[in-house]
């Protein structure tokens, strides 16, 4: 991940350390709407610059549901685990580390294949807005030819900015307090935080417009810091109300999953008892997806295309021409590698039992091969020795547990299936049934 940043670090820096940066006027939601009668206008003319923006919906979308899919990789009783962990008193650092390690690697991988589309489509949006002003036709065709003509820096920085923003997102959602800080520590961390991740956004503006342009991912950084320096004000005015806009969608979509998890009800929880985090997960795709269509299919394209007619403006003044690349068979490799890793991932999700994925998913710190099965109420963990165990048990506790209730139907309460599961037994083991009590 630090290969990628790297190449983008230096924008960042750049910007912080300006003398007017911490000085700047607030932006506000009017600084956002004043500047994009152009954008709107281009958007409702060329049609196909939104359906980019909801192709990127898409991609956004799918990714999500293949990172799902971790979740429900993992065993409910490792959630169990986890909620018990962190019920407890005491520290709870470690608590989460079965589940936090494996997600935030796959979480990467999904960010990384979903950079691919996004970046693209992002570029189709902006070659839009040249061709236009250079008086060309605007075509899909044309669009993603210039798009894919420059398709690995566009994927590369589209990553970085990916990973750096769900960062900052899971940065901003409500957290337990950690014992080792302070209410105003952990204010000033979160200060900085937004600090350092709004230097990153305005400091990028002007990369994907020199993206289209078919520049390189160093050079485009570079590009950049010109562009962002000589319209510094302007720019920030039109971050600032744009990431307004997109606290707003964003304050609704916790609202909207605030409700959602009201709505629930008792499907909230697993019958194990704890919280059914995966379920949990696949409901909140509605807050999230209706979120992300709002910012994907409009703000975003506004956004995109409003930077790079600003940027147009900057060329102009400067006397420099904006051509277009033409050349997507540069971009064959990038989709052949694009290709591969989308086969990887799917050959590992079609054989994660064959490669140890589910054994290693189903271990918790400080236990090893671990065994989880249901006997009356209580969860229980065995070690390998589980086998010699079981045949040890008699015939109607072999029957109780060889059941393990995770076969039982969504819609029959598990107190019910527990007294019907135990009366089938008594039925099937009449002989010893006597000896159970």
């Amino acid at each position: 991940m630090k290969l990628f940043k790297n190449k983008y670090e230096f924008v960042q820096k750049e910007l912080s350390t300006l003398k007017d940066f911490n000085n700047l006027p607030k932006g506000n939601i009017k600084d956002f709407t004043s500047r994009i009668k152009y954008a709107v206008g281009l958007g409702l003319k060329e049609k196909e610059i939104f359906f980019f923006g909801l192709m990127q919906w898409v991609s956004v979308i799918l990714a999500y549901l293949l990172w799902l899919q971790m979740l429900y990789w993992i065993p409910q009783p490792v959630w169990d685990f986890i909620g018990e962990c962190l019920d407890r008193p005491g520290d709870k650092d470690g608590c989460t580390a079965a589940a936090d390690i494996p997600l935030f690697l796959w979480g990467i991988a999904c960010i990384f294949i979903a950079a691919f589309p996004i970046g693209i489509l992002s570029s189709a949006m902006g070659t839009t807005h040249f061709l236009h002003k250079n008086g060309e036709e605007s075509t899909v065709n044309k669009c993603l030819s210039a798009a894919f003509s420059n398709a690995f820096a566009t994927w590369n920085f589209h990553f970085v900015d990916g990973y750096i923003t769900v960062m900052q997102i899971l940065e901003r959602l409500p957290e337990d307090n950690k014992s080792y800080e302070t209410a105003a520590q952990r204010k000033i961390r979160r200060a900085a935080s937004e600090a350092l991740y709004y230097a990153w956004k305005v400091g990028v503006a002007g990369v994907i417009p020199s993206l289209v342009l078919g520049n390189g991912v160093i050079e485009s950084g570079k590009n950049s810091i010109k562009f962002v320096k000589a319209n510094l004000i302007e720019i920030v005015k039109l971050r600032a109300g744009y990431s307004m806009l997109c606290w707003v969608v964003g304050i609704l979509a916790y609202i909207g999953a605030m409700l959602i998890l009201i709505g629930m009800g008792d499907e909230i929880y697993a019958l194990s008892g704890g919280l059914a985090i995966a379920k949990i997960y696949l409901y909140l795709i509605v807050p999230i997806g209706i979120a992300v269509s709002v910012v994907m299919i409009f703000l975003r394209p506004i956004y995109v295309l409003t930077i790079c007619d600003m940027y147009s403006d900057y060329l102009a003044k400067n006397n420099e021409t904006a051509n277009l690349p033409n050349n997507p068979s540069n971009g064959k490799k990038a989709v052949i590698l694009f290709v591969i890793i989308c086969a990887v991932i799917a050959l590992i999700s079609g054989f994660r039992d064959q490669i140890g994925l589910t054994n290693t998913l189903s271990e918790m710190p400080g236990h090893s091969n671990e065994i989880y099965y249901k006997d009356n109420e209580d969860l229980q963990i065995e070690d390998e020795k589980m086998q010699k165990i079981f045949e040890s048990m008699t015939d109607y506790e072999q029957c109780i547990d060889s059941d393990d209730g995770y076969w039982i139907s969504e819609e029959m309460p598990y107190l019910d299936y527990i007294e019907q599961l135990e009366e089938r037994c008594k039925a099937q083991t009449a002989p010893q049934s006597s000896l159970i009590k």
